[in-house]
């Protein structure tokens, strides 16, 4: 900030959060035609001149915390970053105890163990988990973005599994059953390679707001080098006083119970702001509950109740991604469809049935368990100027959705298709019939209110609004497909 005051000119200088670093005042004749030279005062800021220990937090703060923080990222960073530390510190311990016990499993300290054999069940270990770590990114590759939060826990599941698997390893007979499951380990430590690198890396886009992932991502690795330093330090006094058996797996199970506890808290502290299938369900279902407009249209049995209220008919439930942090669950059923109901004492959901987004034209069709054939000219007609096709089918008393995606199909498109599965199943389940021509009178019905006065774009203006990117694709969980009519 630059100000005059007489024959003053002060500069404000300010870091990257705003915060003052010094004031450059110029003193002398400010006009730009004069010839004589001023004299420049520098005042730093208390803090950059005193050793306090507001000075050191701020030294560590710049050597670990991104750039501006807290204002270059998001809210959430820091209760992440703690429970994440806690949890890295943990797994630092453990990881100490099963590398001792892989060790004494391949022979150390035995004079009778072939150090070639060693090397060959390493190399063993290295091929399961490399030819583990191609099948895995190929089988849920599409899913690590949509579903980070659930992969970024499973990446320490499988990797505790592996801790447990090495601790095993030394009683387990030589040969085969050995090679067995230290092959199953690194099986293990590989998934969690796969896992948790991608789904941190979709957190870490979240977490950034300036663009500045990079640096995000390496001041990261700059808090993970100094936790895990120091859970070696510790590790090491650990190992050298705890050698029995039953203590070294009481303080393994300890340290493992630990490390899952603080992974689980940091990605329930976590708020995506973009929308996948369980946070769709969860704020579209609420959006959809207090809309009064479409409670009546759906059930003209309200009309009475609901025209004393018309000046509230477009207040309309909005969860803010906070809110609905709080309510998603992180192991979820895939494709599932839920419908959260909000009441002054409790929250319920409610299971609809399932619905698949992107799917082929093959698997459409076999997926419609109808003894008629489907109207596929009267389906065409009814979506010509959407971007999916929709339908739906009775299954065990609830309803599979199938979506079909057309060919340029953007991601507002893909979430009304969700959507309107979601809606569709719901009135479904309040009716009796599922014949083809029911299904499709419900479907084309729903449609109609969907785009009834644009509804479904000032829903999407609503959801900006609070918070959710709503141009984020997180609704396909695996490669999909398109038609093109």
């Amino acid at each position: 900030m630059i100000s005059y005051s007489g024959n003053r000119l002060t500069f404000q200088e300010t870091d990257e959060a705003g915060n003052y670093t010094a004031t450059y005042v110029y003193s002398g004749d400010v006009t730009s035609s004069s010839k004589t030279p001023g004299r420049i005062d520098v005042i730093s800021s208390p803090s950059s001149t005193s050793w306090s220990s507001k000075l050191l937090l701020g030294s560590l703060s710049d050597v670990f915390l991104p750039s501006g923080y807290p204002h270059s990222v998001s809210d959430d960073y820091l209760p992440y970053q703690i429970f994440d530390s806690l949890q890295a510190f943990c797994s630092s311990i453990a990881g100490l105890l099963s590398s001792r016990a892989v060790l004494q499993g391949v022979g150390v300290g035995n004079a009778n163990a072939s150090p070639t054999s060693a090397l060959l069940l390493h190399i063993l270990q290295d091929i399961s988990g490399r030819i583990a770590t191609i099948c895995f990114a190929h089988r849920i590759g599409t899913a690590l973005e949509p579903e980070c939060k659930t992969y970024r826990l499973a990446a320490d599941v499988f990797n505790d599994i592996a801790m447990i698997l090495d601790c095993l390893s030394p009683g387990v007979p030589a040969g085969a059953p050995r090679v067995i499951v230290l092959s199953t380990a690194g099986v293990l430590r590989a998934l969690c390679g796969v896992a948790g690198g991608s789904s941190k890396a979709s957190l870490s886009a979240h977490f950034a707001k300036w663009g500045n992932l990079a640096e995000l991502n390496a001041k990261d690795s700059s808090q993970e080098t100094v936790i895990s330093l120091f859970g070696m330090l510790v590790g090491s006094v650990v190992i050298s006083h705890i050698t029995s058996f039953t203590t070294t797996w009481l303080l393994l199970l300890l340290l493992l119970s630990l490390h899952l506890s603080m992974n689980y808290a940091a990605v329930r502290a976590v708020q995506m702001t973009s929308l996948n299938r369980q946070r769709a369900n969860i704020t579209f279902s609420t959006l959809l509950d207090s809309d009064n407009t479409l409670a009546v249209a759906l059930n003209p049995d309200l009309a009475p109740i609901q025209s004393k209220s018309q000046s509230q008919s477009k207040e309309w439930k909005i969860l803010t991604p906070a809110q609905v942090s709080s309510l998603e669950q992180i192991f979820h059923r895939d494709g599932a469809l839920q419908w959260t109901q909000h009441s002054p004492t409790h929250i319920t959901s409610d299971h609809l049935g399932s619905a698949q987004i992107g799917v082929s034209m093959s698997t459409f069709l076999a997926s419609m368990s109808y003894k008629e054939p489907l109207p596929l000219p009267r389906l065409a007609s009814v979506f010509a100027h959407e971007s999916y096709i929709l339908f739906l089918a009775p299954s065990d008393g609830k309803w599979d959705a199938s979506i079909l995606l057309k060919r340029g199909c953007g991601v507002g498109d893909q979430l009304k298709g969700w959507v309107h599965a979601l809606l569709a199943a719901r009135v479904l389940g309040r009716i009796t019939g599922s014949s083809v021509d029911v299904v499709l009178a419900v479907v084309e019905g729903t449609l109609a209110l969907l785009n009834s006065e644009g509804r479904f774009e000032r829903y999407l203006v609503e959801l900006r609004g609070v918070g959710w990117d709503v141009d984020i694709a997180a609704l396909e969980t695996r490669g999909g497909r398109r038609i093109h009519i």
